[in-house]
């Protein structure tokens, strides 16, 4: 995420969306217990009001605090990782016993610093990353209930070819570099910093007039698929033209067929001459949209969500207690 507020192997896809939306909004029954969870640092300076759990999520008895005088009595203590990067202080009374202390990074390996010297300081690990204790992606795919609607999935209102929208310019990094070879070969238009405003300020009304959207992460790690895929392409109805992970990495959590992969390409001008090629064929750009007659895309909400779902994997986890060693080696590898 940048900092702000931030055709391969076949796989069975069905069950996918249904594995991450278990994982992440826990259909497993918790155990009913009173959680009182102590928000350490708000992330980014966030300031957004502390979310009703039951209301929003269905999460009962979570208490959400950022009152640092009810440190002694909270559960779990969750710390954001930027912060700690910034060398801002940890508690520094005594850890109450079973308190757990909750390590959160959505940020990739590359802007993640200060990671060595943190083993066995903390009891759950919460990222993007799958094997985290707390699980949450940047989005995921859910199945279509059968009493919703199908929706109408066409692109003919769709007159722009391909959009990208970018905040953080780097010219070291490998989507710039790919851009610029990119756009000698068809024409892309660049929102942004510097560059074109939103429409009406909104990223989903900007790319929703284009059939292909930009999806490239600003580093490339495992399972770092940020809002740039879930938010600005599927959301909008983009096509995304994704560099990020590998393409086996993509497909954990979306159909093969949603999603156009640069690695599919021997390069720029082979992946331009493919878009030019689906936009004049509406048949078999129509087949990138398919997905989404069975699954609708979720958004991970920043940070409410992210509060909710700690609460209920301290509730879940009561009665265990561990630390987390190799922070660093699990994080970047």
């Amino acid at each position: 995420m940048d900092t702000h507020s931030r055709r391969g192997q076949t796989t069975n896809h069905t069950d996918i969306p249904a594995k991450l939306n278990a994982s992440t909004h826990g259909r497993l029954r918790a155990e009913k217990s009173n959680v009182t969870l102590l928000i350490w640092w708000r992330p980014f300076g966030n300031r957004d009001p502390l979310p009703d759990c039951a209301v929003h999520y269905g999460i009962q008895d979570c208490t959400l605090t950022t009152n640092r005088s009810a440190y002694t009595l909270a559960d779990a203590v969750i710390i954001h990782h930027r912060e700690l990067m910034r060398k801002w202080s940890l508690p520094s009374v005594p850890r109450p016993p079973r308190q757990k202390w909750i390590w959160m990074n959505f940020e990739s390996p590359s802007h993640s610093g200060s990671l060595i010297g943190l083993d066995g300081v903390f009891n759950l690990t919460m990222s993007y990353r799958r094997g985290s204790d707390v699980f949450l992606p940047y989005g995921y795919l859910q199945p279509r209930r059968g009493d919703r609607e199908t929706p109408r999935v066409s692109a003919r209102h769709r007159r722009g070819i391909v959009a990208w929208i970018v905040s953080n310019w780097n010219e070291q990094h490998e989507r710039v570099r790919f851009y610029r070879n990119l756009r000698r070969y068809i024409h892309v238009d660049v929102f942004g910093r510097g560059a074109r405003d939103l429409i009406s300020d909104s990223v989903v009304r900007t790319v929703s007039r284009y059939k292909f959207y930009l999806a490239f992460e600003n580093s490339l790690h495992t399972d770092y698929i940020t809002e740039k895929l879930w938010r600005n392409a599927l959301l909008s109805g983009a096509v995304p033209v994704v560099l990020g992970p590998p393409r086996e990495n993509y497909e954990l959590f979306l159909p093969a067929d949603a999603f156009i992969h640069v690695k599919d390409f021997s390069g720029p001008r082979a992946l331009a001459a493919y878009l030019k090629h689906l936009d004049r064929n509406h048949s078999l750009y129509q087949r990138y949209l398919n997905w989404k007659r069975h699954y609708s895309v979720h958004v991970t909400s920043f940070w409410a969500e992210h509060y909710c779902m700690a609460c209920r994997a301290v509730q879940v986890s009561r009665h265990q207690y561990k630390s987390v060693s190799d922070i660093a080696l699990w994080f970047e590898s």
